[in-house]
């Protein structure tokens, strides 16, 4: 009787026994899962819209102000222009932004023009060589504008400063 129940015990423990499946070919996964997110955030355009704008009433004494180019400038279709002091104007993506000065180079004496202006969503770079010097100082050159989300626009201006 002992016999009996030791080999029904063993033939009971072989036959409970689960029968593993082999899978050729079957890599074990990572059992990290990465799930895309379905929601999208709207995308950035690729560039800055610069609008152009007739000069600024607020400004009233000494200024600079720029235009694309000198077919613009003579029209009076400026796309930046400060109160050589404390703030810059421009129309960026559809609205017209005045913005804080940062830094101006001194124009009197030196042959080049550099500005830095910022606000909460603009980083602007203005660089310019005088080529004219009479009443006015005429100047050629560059503004770069920059976003946080690092689109970036330059473009070539043409215009003068002074009193």
């Amino acid at each position: 009787m002992k016999y009996l129940i030791i080999f029904m015990s063993a033939f009971l423990l072989v036959s409970c026994k689960k029968e593993q499946q082999t899978v050729s070919g079957h890599k074990p996964s990572d059992s990290a899962q990465v799930v895309q997110d379905t929601v999208k955030a709207e995308a950035s355009s690729d560039k800055i819209a610069v609008g152009t704008f007739a000069f600024p009433k607020e400004i009233k004494e000494c200024s600079c102000y720029f235009a694309r180019n000198k077919a613009d400038f003579e029209n009076e279709k400026y796309i930046y222009a400060d109160d050589a002091g404390k703030t810059a104007y421009m129309k960026l993506d559809g609205k017209r932004q005045a913005m804080n000065l940062i830094s101006s180079s001194d124009m009197e004496v030196d042959e080049q023009l550099n500005k830095e202006i910022e606000s909460g969503d603009y980083k602007i770079s203005v660089q310019g060589k005088k080529i004219r010097g009479e009443e006015a100082l005429l100047f050629e050159g560059t503004i770069r504008i920059e976003k946080p989300d690092g689109t970036v626009v330059t473009l070539p201006i043409y215009g003068e400063c002074g009193c």
